[in-house]
């Protein structure tokens, strides 16, 4: 194993990670703020009027973004807590775990303001449609995953059920993305693809890409920041996190 790899490894430790997401942390949250101002000034100020829906498509610049993250993040999260499970290293729970609230509020951010364009699109806040209820099981999965882990009193049991039921509700991920495919909804299919060409201005797919790219920074963000705070609450008397709050007093 070459230097390389050993010397990345080496931030497994809580420990070691811990200055690293430190040091990270501003500059992901600046990329976050300068591409979030930047998908918003295009959202609103250059991306032309929908010919179809008029102003009130503007709202995609939010929903789609924060639906992608939804998903993506579970997967994230899921991922982390298999780490953890599979291979009991402390730093991997942490992260699922840090992971968790972000999902959470982007999956119902994406109910929010789909309930917010579904009212002009098709006359109504809500529909019990395929993608629109796997969705809502998604937020539901999120909640499960953080109120099972906060029931268990020992964190690394906690960190072992809810690991297993993130795995399990990663099934729900792919079942929102065909949804539309498999099910005759209402829900509108994808505007972009990796298969044809987007079916949107240039324009509003520039807005809609920057804005998940700045959803995407602010997750990273986030993440590095509460998992900071996990591990000095996990770590507390371990002699690093002595040493950090003596320093800092």
């Amino acid at each position: 194993m070459s230097n390389g790899v050993l010397h990345w490894f080496r931030y497994a430790s809580p420990q070691s990670f811990y200055p690293l997401a430190g040091r990270l942390l501003p500059w992901f949250a600046l990329l976050a703020a300068l591409s979030g101002a930047a998908g918003l000034w295009i959202a609103f100020f250059v991306a032309p009027t929908d010919a179809q829906q008029g102003e009130s498509y503007r709202i995609i610049f939010v929903h789609v973004p924060v639906s992608w993250m939804s998903m993506f993040l579970y997967l994230v999260m899921a991922g982390w807590a298999g780490l953890g499970l599979a291979f009991n290293t402390r730093l991997s729970a942490m992260m699922a775990h840090a992971i968790a609230p972000t999902g959470a509020m982007f999956a119902f951010l994406s109910l929010w303001t789909g309930a917010l364009w579904g009212r002009p699109t098709w006359g109504a806040y809500w529909v019990w449609d395929a993608r629109l209820t796997s969705e809502l099981v998604l937020f539901f999965l999120y909640l499960g995953y953080m109120a099972l882990h906060a029931a268990i009193d020992e964190p690394r049991r906690g960190d072992r059920a809810a690991a297993v039921l993130a795995l399990v509700g990663a099934i729900n991920v792919p079942i929102i993305y065909f949804s539309v495919q498999w099910w005759n909804t209402l829900h509108q299919g994808a505007s972009v693809s990796l298969t044809r060409a987007p079916s949107m201005a240039a324009t509003m797919l520039a807005g809609m890409l920057i804005m998940a790219f700045a959803f995407w920074m602010y997750s990273i963000a986030a993440a590095l920041a509460r998992v900071r705070a996990i591990m000095l609450e996990r770590e507390a008397h371990m002699q690093w996190t002595q040493e950090l709050q003596e320093t800092a007093s």
